[in-house]
């Protein structure tokens, strides 16, 4: 076996969709860190590095609708989390999945906002009736409530989708590595087996 093949057959398969370390390197909106990401350690597949960089792309892809590639990738140093993971996951928001998102953000966004404004609705009309948030009222008529819902919905998915994406990765990362050493060992086991078999014969 090659000794570039990865630890996992999972790492194999997301390589072929993810950037090299040359292509991110030449990117001219990374071009004043690029030379940090030709740090292997930003590309090895660990524990630690494969949860950080699904909850970072899971975050970017959710927090803003374009350039989300270029966010994840500058969260994914500070936090030394797998980058091309980080990019690759951001691709969860594109523009065939984009409506299906936008929807969900929308109705997420007014379920959580009714919820508040249940539990506090008599203080709000108080503050309200006071005249002191005009400016708010009259920034939401400007601006749509549909659209500040649906934006307060993709950072409601941002926050809580990168929370499950980094417990999903963290679980099947170890079920996958577990599953591995359990193949390797009665992969040894049957070796030892078959040597004491034939010393015996």
């Amino acid at each position: 076996m090659s000794s570039l093949r990865s630890k996992t057959w999972l790492a194999d398969s997301l390589r072929k969709y993810m950037p090299s370390r040359e292509e991110m390197a030449r990117n001219k909106y990374l071009a004043p860190i690029a030379h940090r990401f030709l740090t292997p350690e930003l590309w090895r597949f660990t524990r630690r590095s494969v949860p950080r960089g699904v909850a970072l792309g899971v975050f970017a892809g959710f927090i803003i609708p374009v350039g989300q590639i270029f966010l994840a990738a500058f969260m994914a140093l500070p936090a030394r989390a797998n980058v091309p993971l980080a990019a690759l996951v951001t691709f969860i928001t594109n523009p065939f999945t984009f409506p299906f998102w936008a929807v969900v953000a929308n109705r997420l966004g007014s379920f959580i906002l009714k919820i508040d404004s249940a539990a506090t609705g008599g203080a709000a009309q108080t503050e309200i009736a006071s005249g002191r948030w005009s400016w708010l009222i009259e920034l939401f008529e400007s601006a749509g409530v549909t659209v500040l819902v649906t934006v307060f919905g993709f950072i409601v998915l941002a926050v809580v989708g990168a929370a499950v994406g980094y417990l999903v990765a963290s679980f099947s990362w170890r079920f996958i590595v577990a599953r591995k050493r359990a193949r390797r060992l009665r992969q040894m086991e049957a070796r030892l087996d078959s040597r004491l078999g034939a010393k015996e014969g």
